[in-house]
């Protein structure tokens, strides 16, 4: 079983200071994900879901216990250390897009390949091709984030965070800046990525339709875990 543990979180805390005042974002969260999981974490504004998954993403650091990843202990890492495991093994979402504006779609996709070494501009072009068309969207790829629907951003954010073939895909809010009907087709294609390419995915939400469509739900309430289940799909 210890083998297929992708991610292990022992008593974690977060605590920030604010204006003076100390604020307890995540308070003694303790989880185990799988490999191949599908899992939604849910909680309202505050609940810390954004803390704790920038803390999974290597984005930051807990101010005390324990984050396990593919059996490496992350606070041990150095900074370049970190950044190279965000790199490798981690792919992001996130709410906003983030795309840069005055390149196309495939440049965009491109861009994490830039911070790897080894790698011709024809082989970066060949997989950004090949990430796009995971997402169904290689017919748009000479268009710039401008001329994309909301929908088509997102597309393309996801195959900017496949790009690096990563084990594990975090995603923000992914569809929080989308209609209910193109927030559903975006988790369509999470689940396609969860089902087909084996990525362990987790992403936040306050949208309890959307959360539906993972497998596990993760419930914070004040950085506490207040619910953890796994549903049928």
């Amino acid at each position: 079983m210890a083998e297929s543990r992708q991610i292990a979180v022992m008593d974690l805390y977060k605590t920030y200071f604010l204006d003076g005042i100390e604020v307890a974002a995540v308070q003694g969260v303790s989880f185990e994900i799988s490999r191949g999981e599908f899992t939604a974490i849910l909680g309202a504004s505050g609940s810390g879901k954004s803390t704790l998954m920038n803390i999974l993403g290597c984005l930051d650091r807990p101010t005390a216990g324990v984050y396990m990843l593919e059996g490496v202990d992350v606070a041990r890492l150095s900074r370049d250390e970190m950044a190279r495991i965000r790199n490798e093994k981690i792919g992001f979402v996130f709410q906003g897009f983030n795309l840069l504006p005055r390149t196309t779609a495939l440049e965009n996709a491109e861009l994490p390949l830039y911070y790897k070494d080894g790698i011709l501009a024809k082989e970066r072009e060949m997989l950004a091709r090949e990430a796009l068309r995971a997402v169904g969207l290689v017919e748009r790829e000479r268009h710039y984030p401008g001329q994309l629907s909301g929908g088509e951003q997102q597309r393309v954010a996801i195959a900017r965070a496949l790009v690096n073939n990563p084990s594990i895909v975090l995603a923000d809010e992914p569809t929080g800046n989308l209609d209910s009907k193109t927030g559903r087709e975006i988790i369509e294609i999470f689940q396609d990525l969860n089902v087909k390419l084996k990525k362990t995915v987790i992403f936040v939400t306050h949208d309890q339709d959307i959360a539906c469509f993972a497998r596990r739900q993760v419930w914070l309430k004040d950085g506490v875990i207040i619910k953890d289940s796994t549903g049928v799909l």
